[in-house]
């Protein structure tokens, strides 16, 4: 069960949800994650009111159509999985919401079945 946040710059509500479509898919996609496990933060900065900043660290050039995905999840996945899941979500990202892929910055942060209450109080997954 992933945790997402997605942040961008200028962002309608269509590029959000294009958006989060991206990041769901990719992670059905190369995780495995069932298609009704969603649970997904969405916001867009306007530039006066909440904003967010970049530079061009480690040579990548980024602009105002930046994009911050950060993930939280169970750990247990192995580097080539979560490479492969950074490659598809910078792919359908481009390909949902015209966002250039040098755009798309993501972390990712593991936690232990115990960090996690799915609803009424109970630590499903560690119970299960």
């Amino acid at each position: 069960m992933p945790l997402v946040r997605i942040d961008a710059m200028g962002t309608a509500g269509e590029r959000l949800d294009a958006l989060g479509r991206a990041v769901h898919d990719a992670l059905v996609e190369t995780l495995g994650f069932p298609p009704d496990d969603r649970f997904q933060i969405l916001t867009g900065h306007d530039g006066t009111h909440s904003t967010l900043r970049y530079d061009d660290y480690l040579g990548v050039h980024r602009d105002d159509g930046i994009v911050y995905v950060a993930l939280t999840m169970r750990a247990g996945r192995h580097p080539e999985q979560k490479k492969a899941l950074y490659r598809r979500i910078a792919e359908l990202a481009h390909e949902y919401a015209g966002t250039e892929p040098r755009n798309v910055f993501i972390t990712l942060t593991e936690n232990a079945p115990i960090d996690w209450s799915l609803g009424n109080g109970e630590a499903q997954y560690a119970t299960a």
